[in-house]
């Protein structure tokens, strides 16, 4: 255990600093848990990288800060040469180390205070770096950002055209770390270990995930480490940042390009649910609007009777955002008069009743036209898909813009999405050709989700873009699950929760409950008539209220009776009732599997409610169990008051692994709760 203090427990008392040694030859940007050291004569390059709560050293060799491609030629941007063994950095190395002729170098370093990534992206407490690199005609800065109470580097390149004539940024490499291998092979493996971090950038896209949407990060064979254990030296230790294509953007003398800004977090643990723990942190605190978890109904109409009365009824019941849903007849393309007026209208009179309302519209993975399609040689990621560069697409989101903004439309719900096809056309009008084709599409949407943010219209996308404002994305299901019979999709729910849940805070993911049908199914695995299926509608409010997600209710309606209104009411009052600590990290504690309970514990240290925990039943017995509830995370230390399903608490005593045991019974079918002070 790592208390005394814990920065997931409490936030630690030193501040984010740079220092500089006496002789003025290294820098230190360190936060008091973790630390970069950097070596500035006889050129600047990176000499440390060390976690500081657990002493682990992760660098072993010295290499440039960045490598930048300038009309196809390489350039390292500063760095230091003739390290005699690639597998250990030794102090007494450091002043034989030589820059590199070929490199840009050291020019000098200004300190100063985190800045927003865009207009309504926070400024974190902390400090700033900047590392100032040239050569002739060309100059780069080197931007580092480390954030007081957080273990993240936050870094991102600025290249500059100092000279006199146009030149191309053909690519970049904006980090570039030779770490300490987790493992040592001799012969060929198939799967490697990686080094224990995080690595996140915001130029993600094509995945719903922390790894499948990350295209830009690379754990590749490090060419200068000859010493290493592998026989054909094929261990991938070395970090390198860059994008896939691009960004083949040409400069004009005066002219500067800001690469994409790259995360680094250093663990403290290899333990799966810390790992989870502190990731979720940090994009809480970059990202804060994912925080924002409006419990919504998707509506499955544009008829204004029923989309009203959709309206009422979430006002009734508590739920807080309506989106006109895929399949309801929306067009946001549509700005004919007719069509912003009938639509503004239906978001006044959800304004009127404190309801947000906004709805859905389709990127990706459909065909515009021959001209305005992707030229992708590979084929489309998605089968079809407009290209953003093309007259189409950057029509599409001007469209979009006049919509929501003389419509009044809180919420834009982008599905498709941009997944990153290339372009080989060479008329659109947004790209050149297929090598800037990433890159320009790329900062089309980036544009556009920050507008978004900045008039604060809620995004749900099926996609990775929290650093650019979105909101939310799947937590993570296979569609075709909700055309299982109901009972089959209550416990599938709760595993797609769970495993949702371990890079995922319970806000940044949807899940999805088919009030009608969708797919398929026929009436058995629908909830309409809502009043003839209490129970299951009741297991799908229990499941994701409990773990503090929300789910897209789609359908006409949340209720079609007293009976049904009074169980939504009493399900979203109990939600509302913990929303804090329901809606703070948690803690996985057993998997859905059928056959016995499954549970999550929510904790946060900075409340009265320290943690809620959440268990289910799927069988048709009672379920009584001693159940052990790790109580680490609250910040407790001695003892803890515990009240079940709302009961009296009880005191008990944590044990020396600040955990308690407690017995509870499960009813058949169903969940109980427990609120721990």
């Amino acid at each position: 255990m790592l208390l005394s203090p814990d920065w997931l427990i409490q936030p630690p008392a030193v501040h984010a600093s740079v220092a500089a040694t006496a002789d003025g030859k290294t820098l230190t940007l360190q936060n008091g848990l973790v630390r970069r050291t950097f070596r500035l004569s006889p050129d600047a390059a990176t000499v440390g990288l060390d976690q500081l709560v657990t002493g682990e050293a992760f660098l072993r060799a010295v290499g440039p800060e960045a490598v930048v491609t300038i009309d196809g030629k390489q350039r390292a941007v500063g760095g230091l040469t003739g390290q005699p063994n690639h597998a250990f950095l030794k102090p007494e190395w450091l002043p034989q180390l030589k820059a590199d002729p070929d490199a840009l170098h050291f020019t000098g370093y200004s300190v100063g205070k985190p800045v927003p990534r865009f207009a309504a992206a926070p400024a974190l407490a902390g400090v700033s770096l900047d590392l100032k690199f040239a050569a002739p005609g060309l100059a780069v800065t080197v931007h580092y950002e480390l954030y007081d109470g957080l273990p993240v580097f936050a870094k991102w390149l600025t290249v500059s055209n100092s000279g006199e004539k146009p030149f191309r940024v053909s690519s970049f490499t904006s980090e570039r770390l030779a770490l300490v291998e987790p493992e040592s092979v001799v012969d060929k493996i198939e799967r490697w270990e990686q080094p224990n971090i995080s690595v996140s950038t915001d130029y993600s896209f094509g995945g719903m995930g922390q790894s499948n949407s990350n295209k830009t990060v690379h754990f590749v064979p490090d060419p200068g480490y000859a010493t290493q254990v592998n026989y054909e030296r094929q261990t991938p230790c070395l970090l390198e940042v860059r994008p896939p294509y691009g960004p083949d953007i040409v400069l004009e003398p005066g002219q500067s390009l800001d690469s994409f800004w790259t995360f680094v977090l250093l663990h403290d643990s290899t333990e799966r649910e810390r790992k989870g723990l502190a990731l979720r942190k940090m994009y809480r605190a970059l990202a804060p609007w994912v925080l924002d978890n409006p419990l919504l109904l998707h509506v499955t109409s544009t008829n204004p009777e029923t989309v009203k009365t959709a309206i009422d009824q979430c006002a009734e019941v508590g739920f807080e955002m309506v989106i006109l849903s895929f399949g309801s007849g929306l067009n946001m393309e549509d700005t004919s008069p007719q069509n912003i007026a009938k639509f503004k209208a239906l978001a006044d009179y959800a304004h009127s009743k404190k309801i947000r309302l906004g709805g859905y519209s389709l990127l990706a993975s459909r065909s515009i036209s021959e001209r305005d399609d992707v030229k992708n040689p590979n084929g489309a990621i998605f089968g079809n898909s407009p290209c953003l560069g093309s007259k189409w697409g950057i029509a599409y989101f001007e469209h979009l813009k006049t919509f929501l903004t003389e419509t009044g439309f809180d919420i834009l719900e982008h599905d498709g999405s941009y997944p990153g096809d290339i372009c080989a056309s060479t008329t659109h009008p947004g790209h050149q050709g297929l090598a800037d084709s990433q890159w320009t599409q790329f900062m089309q949407i980036r544009a556009f989700y920050h507008w978004c943010r900045s008039k604060n219209i809620y995004l749900n996308v099926p996609d990775f873009y929290f650093l650019n404002g979105s909101n939310k994305t799947g937590m993570g299901y296979r569609e075709s699950n909700w055309s299982l019979p109901r009972a089959e999709q209550v416990l599938h729910a709760r595993q797609n929760l769970f495993d949702g849940t371990w890079e995922k805070t319970p806000s940044m993911g949807w899940m999805f409950v088919p009030l009608v049908q969708y797919q398929g199914g026929g009436a058995a695995a629908t909830i309409e008539p809502l009043k003839d299926h209490l129970p299951d509608y009741e297991r799908h409010l229990q499941n994701n209220l409990g773990y503090g997600a929300q789910a897209c209710y789609r359908g006409p309606r949340l209720y079609d009776t007293p009976e049904t209104k009074a169980l939504v009411t009493k399900w979203v009052a109990w939600f509302k009732a913990h929303r804090a600590i329901l809606e703070s990290d948690l803690l996985h504690l057993r998997r859905a599997d059928g056959r016995d309970w499954d549970g999550v514990l929510h904790v946060n240290p900075a409340l009265k409610e320290k943690a809620l925990a959440v268990l289910f039943n799927p069988t048709d017995q009672p379920i009584t169990r001693a159940l052990r509830l790790p109580l680490y995370y609250t910040g407790l230390t001695k003892s803890a008051k515990l009240a079940v399903g709302g009961g009296k608490a009880k005191t008990y005593t944590l044990e020396r692994d600040y955990s308690v045991t407690v017995q509870v019974t499960i009813p058949a079918g169903g969940m109980e709760w427990l609120v721990v002070e």
